[in-house]
């Protein structure tokens, strides 16, 4: 798989008390990079260059 989007330390820093298995990350990667797809699809059916906070 390409770079992860996600920062794993910054995930454990969020999910404090737990542990965090190693293939969390990489699943989290996969729903960022589907939430940024749908998003880019968004703006450009809007006809604009910028995602914004409402393309989520």
């Amino acid at each position: 798989m390409a770079d992860l989007l996600v920062v794993k330390s910054k995930i454990k820093d969020a999910v404090q008390g737990l542990n965090v298995s190693g293939d969390f990350a990489e699943a989290l990667d996969a729903e960022v990079r589907r939430l940024v797809k749908r998003a880019v699809a968004r703006a450009k059916a809007n006809n604009r260059k910028t995602l914004m906070a409402k393309d989520l």
